[in-house]
């Protein structure tokens, strides 16, 4: 078996997020980076079940500002990829970025006092957001009855992509600059010597590094845990649909979420995109598998897929004369506190974290990269980035059952009030 050679920079796992901090690397001008998947290709795993949404509106300025720059990138890498770099100019792989705009809809008075804070947000931001009239919004998705609503925001420069594509046309940008990617190549330790990372252990030997990057996803646990860092990084099942096809349907029609109803949608060519969160979560523990085994298998759940449906019915009453051509699912990983896991650790030299993404793994991926650069070579990271360090869970005390329900439930209540 051919050896691997070392680098300075081993990202482990070629997801989204993988493939983000790689091109954020790049981009910055770190290429000395090799990036190892166990998979035989980038994106086989939980990234390939995303839906690809991506939008801007958030009660937060730090999250707001995060998905306007994922936002800028996608549109650089779609349209103008001479705009990354000298190297980029001939990169030919795209995202499908669709700049489709989204609406978001406020079904009650409190969603609605919600939507207003997130207009300031957006305000302060810079960002684009509208009120606009429930025949404004049927002008924008004919098919759709907006006649419940209470409000509803219009954001122009939201859209969605093909999360698979996003990840290749990352690792596309990466490799013009430098980068080296190995497939099939399972990680099964970090090694370290005198308080540092020293390199990794995989199934086809050692390969010496000065830093390792912790992408890894639902194995980003056992990753940390291979050098006694423990994080509450939780697995939870996350579920969505696809109809076959139906008159009407266009890719250009904008995003649409429901927060009180806990559902998004969207095109998905001539057929209808719908996924929700689930009031009961289903969650794994990843002490309970290893790091050379899979994550637990999905079945589809017809009862939640069905509920989905349900629940849209009032809004787009054809769902229920549509039948389902296919489910996506997976292993998003969430965290007690909702916020990502990002940065150097304290406790090792050397190792760096990005996971515990809360479902905003494809559509943060780009902002969630440029963070991990700012933590590892800013001289004064920000104090948010500050904030995402891991070493708020190794030098505070915590229990794990606790902390699983805690992750499991930021994913119930992601459409919630105030999350």
């Amino acid at each position: 078996m051919t050896r691997i050679d070392g680098a300075k920079i081993v990202i482990v796992g070629g997801g989204a997020v993988g493939c983000g901090v790689a091109f954020s690397l790049a981009r910055a001008g770190h290429n000395d980076v090799l990036l190892l998947e166990r998979e035989a290709s980038v994106a086989a795993a939980t990234s390939a079940q995303a839906a690809g949404l991506v939008g801007q509106v958030r009660n937060s300025l730090e999250r707001t500002q995060l998905a306007m720059w994922s936002v800028k990138t996608f549109s650089e890498l779609e349209f103008a990829p001479e705009a990354v770099g000298p190297r980029s100019a001939n990169v030919t792989a795209r995202p499908s970025w669709r700049q489709v705009g989204s609406l978001r809809v406020a079904m009650n008075d409190e969603r609605a006092a919600e939507f207003a804070q997130m207009l300031r947000v957006a305000d302060e931001a810079g960002l684009e957001v509208h009120e606009i009239s429930a025949d404004d919004a049927a002008s924008r998705w004919p098919g759709m009855d907006f006649r419940l609503a209470t409000q509803i925001l219009w954001c122009p420069t939201d859209g969605y992509l093909q999360p698979y594509d996003l990840t290749m046309t990352y690792a596309a940008h990466a490799k013009a600059h430098g980068v080296r990617f190995q497939t099939s190549c399972l990680v099964k330790e970090v090694l370290t010597s005198g308080g540092r990372v020293v390199g990794i252990r995989t199934d086809r030997g050692e390969i010496e590094c000065d830093t390792v990057i912790n992408a890894a996803g639902a194995h980003a646990y056992h990753l940390a845990k291979s050098v006694g860092i423990e994080l509450p990084i939780v697995p939870v099942r996350h579920e969505f649909f696809v109809t076959v096809a139906a008159s009407g349907l266009r890719p250009d029609l904008p995003v649409i979420r429901i927060p009180d109803a806990t559902l998004y949608l969207r095109a998905e060519t001539n057929a209808l995109l719908c996924g929700g969160w689930e009031p009961s979560g289903v969650s794994a523990d990843p002490r309970a598998f290893s790091v050379d085994a899979t994550a637990p298998m999905i079945e589809p759940d017809w009862e939640v897929l069905g509920r989905f449906a349900e629940e849209l019915a009032p809004y787009f009453p054809t769902v229920n004369q549509l039948g389902i051509r296919n489910v996506f699912k997976g292993w998003p990983t969430f965290v007690p506190d909702g916020r990502f896991i990002i940065g150097p650790s304290c406790r090792l030299e050397g190792f760096v974290m990005a996971g515990g993404c809360n479902a905003h793994g494809v559509s943060g991926s780009a902002g969630i990269g440029r963070h991990v650069v700012e933590s590892m070579f800013a001289p004064e990271p920000s104090e948010y980035v500050r904030s995402l360090s891991p070493d708020r869970f190794t030098e505070e005390s915590w229990e794990w059952e606790s902390a699983r329900r805690q992750a499991q439930h930021v994913y119930e209540t992601y459409y919630c009030l105030g999350h």
